[in-house]
C-alpha cells in the first residue's frame, strides 16, 4: 500500500502563501515521503518535533519554512500547519497550533470523546 498525504484546508492556504521556491521544496520532500515512506526519510528533510508530530524542513532562496505533520492509520500523512520559520527553534506557538488542529480532526472523526 502506498503512502498518501493530505493537507488540512488551513495548512493548504498557509502553503500557498509561501514563496514559489519554498513551495517547490515542499513538493520535493512530499515526493520523498510518499515514494520511500516516512521511516526512510530523515535529516535534512524531516525530523521529529514533539510526540508524534514531525516537521518537513523547507527552504528556498526566499526563506525557510516548516510543515508540521503526523502519520495516520492507513499509511496517511496529515499536514496540520505550515509556517515561515524565523528563529532557530520551532516556535512553541506553531507546535500548539498543530496539536490543536490535530485534536480538532480527532474530535471530528470520533465525536464520542
Amino acid at each position: 500500500m502506498a503512502w498518501t498525504m493530505e493537507l488540512l484546508p488551513e495548512a493548504e492556504a498557509e502553503l500557498l502563501a509561501l514563496p514559489a521556491d519554498v513551495r517547490a521544496h515542499f513538493l520535493h520532500v512530499r515526493r520523498l515521503l510518499l515514494e520511500f515512506g516516512p521511516q526512510q526519510v530523515g535529516m535534512p528533510y524531516v525530523r521529529p518535533v514533539h510526540g508524534k508530530l514531525w516537521e518537513m524542513r523547507l527552504r528556498g532562496r526566499d526563506g525557510i519554512a516548516r510543515a508540521l505533520y503526523v502519520a495516520r492509520s492507513g499509511q496517511r500523512l496529515l499536514v496540520l500547519h505550515v509556517f515561515v520559520k524565523k528563529t532557530d527553534k520551532t516556535p512553541r506557538r506553531a507546535i500548539e497550533t498543530a496539536l490543536q488542529r490535530l485534536r480538532r480532526v480527532d474530535d471530528e472523526q470520533d465525536p464520542q470523546t
